[in-house]
């Protein structure tokens, strides 16, 4: 009697030693990311509560959660707008970091232009604020692989191509 192919019974694979396989391969966290702009291509940018700089709405890509999906959910949990998840624009590469334990791949999508900043409701719970600035407003408000990653992206939305970062570059003023 055929079975089904997912069933590892049926395949003659041993569960247990598939949970152990699984369960001993390293953890990779996926991140997702809303690229928006206003009118003057200013990029729009958050202040979490939990961290010391400004980044990208977005968040964690949860479990059964694609990351274009998790890129609105977060847009809409902490801005209030539900712009269209256009085209991915940056995935990036991050090593572990001395306040995350374990790599993440970042998925950053454009979402377009936010015309109306008084449509906006900041999701006070985890952000302290948010506000629209030029590229090099921002280089002082983010650590240099978001940086690195920002310049990327507004190449990539201007070319209609799609970039891939890695590994995160070193700030120039480290070390000279």
């Amino acid at each position: 009697m055929a079975g089904d192919p997912d069933d590892h019974a049926s395949c003659g694979r041993d569960p247990a030693a598939d949970e152990a396989y699984y369960a001993g391969l390293d953890k990779i966290l996926a991140g997702s990311g809303a690229f928006l702009t206003d009118p003057y291509d200013r990029v729009l940018l958050v202040k979490p509560n939990y961290r010391d700089h400004w980044g990208w709405p977005g968040g964690n890509v949860d479990a059964g959660e694609t990351p274009e999906a998790a890129c609105a959910r977060e847009v809409r949990e902490e801005l209030g707008l539900t712009p269209p998840v256009g085209r991915l624009l940056v995935v990036h590469w991050v090593p572990v970091l001395p306040d995350r334990p374990y790599p993440l791949v970042h998925f950053l999508f454009d979402c377009g232009v936010v015309s109306d900043a008084e449509s906006i409701v900041l999701q006070e719970e985890e952000l302290d604020g948010f506000g629209f600035f030029t590229a090099d407003e921002a280089d002082s408000m983010m650590p240099p692989y978001l940086v690195h990653r920002l310049r990327a992206a507004i190449e990539a939305r201007r070319e209609g191509s799609t970039a891939y970062l890695s590994p995160s570059p070193v700030s120039s003023a480290k070390g000279g």
